[in-house]
């Protein structure tokens, strides 16, 4: 059997800081549904930048969300990081513009996504929309790969 030992706070904003990438839970007409998802941590705040849509509608009417962050070496040596809480949509221009200027800092590719407004293949205005999210929980497991057997 594989020991998996919790992960401390530190070790969890390290593994938040460095991967930058998982898989968001919300819920969805009332079914969870899990979707891939950047995310931006500053501080102890992560941030979520995305288009407008069925997400944004479904984060909008059920804040309560899970963020689930994995660094997978092999099926020995792994680190997960659970993030429940609640996801605030940025209003205020002062704080959109903070975490726009943050983003662009992070990824340069978003530029011109965050810089226009475009129509998709449907017709449909693509707007984006930031959250912050304010977690109330965050656990982590880790394995170093022994096994206690």
């Amino acid at each position: 059997m594989l020991d998996i030992d919790e992960m401390g706070q530190k070790e969890i904003h390290e593994l938040l800081h460095q991967v930058g990438y998982g898989h968001l839970g919300c819920v969805h007409e009332g079914k969870p549904y899990v979707m891939p998802m950047y995310y931006y941590l500053k501080d102890s705040d992560i941030y979520l930048f995305t288009t407008v849509g069925m997400k944004t509608h479904d984060i909008d009417a059920n804040p309560e969300i899970c963020l689930q962050v994995e660094e997978i070496q092999n099926p020995l040596h792994w680190r997960s990081v659970i993030v429940n809480g609640r996801a605030e949509r940025l209003t205020e221009q002062q704080e959109i513009d903070n975490a726009i200027q943050f983003i662009k800092e992070r990824n340069a590719t978003l530029s011109p996504a965050i810089n226009r407004t475009w129509i998709d293949s449907w017709g449909r205005a693509e707007v984006i929309a930031i959250y912050r999210i304010h977690e109330s929980e965050m656990s982590g497991r880790t394995t170093d790969g022994v096994s206690s057997r």
